[in-house]
């Protein structure tokens, strides 16, 4: 009842927000930033002239010639500016020279009076506050005068707000999508797995119940830091994925428990003593597992933490919270349901897999030929990893839309018929004087090549600005060696070179700088947890080499499609070139914790076989045997999980899934059914090694049956 009154209230907190706005109506969207000399150029640009929101129209179709589109164009920029808050309302026709002169020529459409097109701009005074939304609206209404008064005319209105909101609305729609394939394929497949719909129920309700609990701490997140968009579906789906996993791995150790109490008698003869025996004995042994399995994602996420990135800690903390309650539902409500519907969760099949089926043939193929296998194994991974080698980094703006959504295809014709009107390559901040800066740019920036222009600007009295254009997007090869050449060559004055490939310069470096960091606590980490769990420094070595394979396979397959461009059609999306600059630390952190999931599941089994007396090839085999059905399914249903989100719409959240779900599905397959049998075969009674004062430590403290 707890749990039921807390899912709804999470669900209701998340829609509806406690006095205030939605959890979708508090997420913005922007590109990653981090400390650094993009940010202190932002900084210096903010303070001289602050950001000031803007709200544009593009009108097509129209004859630039005649006097009544002048006419109707002047009237709405009359009527523009009577608005209150607007500070400036700009079309070719109010400039001078209209509308043919140099400046006016920037607000047609190809720059031609010939085009038919044209561009009005209406910025709005910074700080508006609660008064910029009643600005916008009063703005949109002179707008559809406009296109009322240009009945031929085809018209857009469009702003870095209407883009924001737009990526935020797809993004509920795809979570509500996602989900909306996810659970109802996961029910399906979990009522084969367990032959009964109570116990193909019981994780699905635990994964409601993870889902709304995630969407409130988020709620409670927004309001502690700035949460991007991407984070919402991000998180939800890792809370999803695991706690999937958690259940499916708790109601069938319980089923096993129950068969073993049982003994063939019909499932009605349980007493309630037994049942709750059979529950204590599940918390016991997989609780332990899945308590584990989340302490070690825990502590994968917590890596995230230590880049100095906003959006990358933000996923992290929200991350960790994330975990924390997909245990907590595997470890409470789980296991209540599963008391509750004991009599009928056993079905007509059993959990208790026999001695003897595929996964211990597969156990037994594999040891005849190990090293045969390890070498096959590694090299498909690395094969499938190659293409990393080439990532290229990005960061997408309206390019996170598809293509024929309203704000990308606006942003799309606004590069293409107003180039001068967009975002700079690259804004530098310099602190000199005007005739020293305007020498500068005269004397070197211009002769840059792929430089296409460059303006000089007076920013206050100790700071010039000036904003370089190069040909092709703002993240293209030309902008990206303009800023490399811009820090390069300093002039004899301090500069500070912003813009979005500086910033995505910036990001980028902050991940290598901050790298080794998170992995080495990572890395220590989970290798004190798995000897805490085995007794063994070899396991979790071998356990995290695999991981590095699997991991960098993944991003080879993500780079090779999103990035290549392969299987645009197919996959409904189209490739910028470059993967989104968060996806590879979130690959490396969600994936990695992921696939300690599974590594854990299959080697507690063997680990408690062994420790009990089993020989190390028995163990393995028996192990396998008994751990593979559940290991397989548990991927299974988290890949369907994934192919839900890889089919939204939001670009971001695409990569993402089918990342990860590449990951877990070689993980699953290659990895745990083939490569860690394998290996553990070479080496024997060395998986189970470890120094002497360890071992006598591990005997004292370690977590033991």
């Amino acid at each position: 009842m707890a749990w039921a009154v807390v899912t709804v209230a999470a669900f209701l907190v998340a829609a509806l927000g406690v006095g205030g706005d939605s959890l979708f109506g508090r997420l913005h969207s922007s590109g990653p930033s981090v400390p650094g000399e993009a940010q202190t150029a932002a900084d210096l640009l903010e303070r001289a002239e602050p950001d000031a929101p803007t709200l544009m129209l593009q009108v097509a179709g129209v004859d630039l010639r005649s006097a009544g589109v002048a006419e109707a164009a002047t009237q709405a920029a009359r009527s523009a500016m009577a608005v209150p808050g607007v500070a400036s309302s700009v079309n070719p026709f109010v400039l001078p020279d209209r509308p043919s002169g140099p400046q006016a020529s920037a607000f047609l459409g190809s720059g031609s009076l010939d085009s038919g097109r044209f561009l009005v701009l209406t910025t709005l005074q910074p700080h508006l506050g609660a008064a910029q939304a009643d600005a916008e609206r009063r703005v949109g209404e002179v707008y559809a005068a406009l296109g009322a008064a240009l009945p031929q005319a085809t018209t857009s209105v469009g702003s870095g707000g209407l883009l924001v909101a737009e990526i935020t609305d797809q993004i509920a729609v795809d979570l509500r999508s996602g989900e909306g394939i996810a659970l109802p394929l996961s029910f399906v497949v979990m009522v084969v797995v367990f032959g009964g719909f109570v116990a193909a129920g019981l994780p699905i309700l635990g994964a409601v119940a993870s889902i709304g609990g995630a969407l409130g701490a988020l709620y409670g997140f927004s309001y502690a830091i700035d949460l991007d968009a991407s984070v919402v579906n991000v998180v939800t789906l890792l809370g999803l994925a695991l706690c999937i996993d958690y259940g499916l791995l708790v109601v069938s150790r319980l089923r096993e428990e129950l068969r073993a109490i049982a003994r063939g008698r019909p499932a009605a003869e349980l007493t309630d003593a037994q049942i709750a025996h059979a529950v204590g004995a599940t918390v016991g042994s997989a609780g332990r597992t899945v308590f584990f399995s989340a302490l070690t994602v825990a502590i994968a996420l917590s890596g995230l933490l230590l880049f100095p990135a906003s959006i990358i800690r933000a996923i992290g903390a929200a991350g960790v919270s994330v975990v924390l309650i997909a245990m907590a539902v595997a470890l409470t409500l789980v296991p209540a349901l599963g008391r509750l519907g004991a009599h009928r969760i056993l079905g007509k099949g059993t959990e208790t897999a026999p001695g003897e089926g595929i996964f211990s043939r597969l156990a037994r193929g594999v040891r005849r030929a190990p090293w045969v296998i390890i070498v096959v194994g590694c090299a498909v991974l690395v094969v499938l990893a190659l293409p990393s080698l080439s990532l290229r980094m990005t960061s997408s703006g309206h390019q996170l839309m598809p293509v024929g959504s309203t704000q990308r295809d606006f942003f799309d014709r606004l590069a293409t018929d107003y180039p001068s009107l967009g975002i700079p390559a690259a804004t530098v901040v310099a602190s000199t004087d005007l005739p020293q800066a305007t020498r500068w740019v005269d004397q070197t920036v211009r002769g840059i090549p792929g430089v296409t222009s460059a303006a000089v600007r007076q920013l206050d009295a100790e700071h010039v600005a000036v904003s370089v254009r190069t040909s092709g997007d703002v993240l293209g090869d030309p902008a990206r060696d303009l800023v490399d050449r811009l820090r390069g060559e300093r002039p004899p004055f301090p500069t500070w070179v912003g813009g979005p490939a500086a910033a995505l310069a910036d990001f980028t470096a902050s991940l290598v700088r901050s790298a080794p960091y998170a992995v080495a606590a990572v890395v220590l980490g989970t290798l004190g947890l798995m000897f805490l769990m085995t007794g063994s420094v070899i396991l979790p070595v071998k356990a995290l080499a695999l991981n590095v394979l699997s991991l960098g396979a993944s991003i080879g397959v993500t780079t090779w499609i999103f990035q290549d461009g392969h299987f645009q059609g197919q996959l409904g999306f189209t490739s910028v070139g470059g993967m989104e600059a968060m996806i590879p630390p979130l690959i490396l952190a969600f994936g990695f914790g992921l696939s300690m999931d599974y590594e854990l599941f299959l080697i507690s089994r063997i680990a408690e076989l062994y420790h009990a007396g089993e020989s190390n090839d028995h163990a393995v085999e028996v192990g396998l045997q008994q751990s593979g059905r559940i290991i397989t399914s548990a991927a299974f249903l988290v890949v369907i999980v994934f192919a839900g989100f890889v089919a939204g719409k939001l670009l971001v959240i695409k990569e993402t899934g089918l990342a990860l779900a590449v990951a877990v599905l070689l993980d699953a397959s290659i990895v745990r059914m083939l490569l860690v049998p394998a290996t553990m075969t070479v080496l024997g009674r060395w998986n189970w090694w470890a120094p002497a004062p360890l071992r006598r430590w591990h005997a004292a403290h370690g977590v033991q049956e």
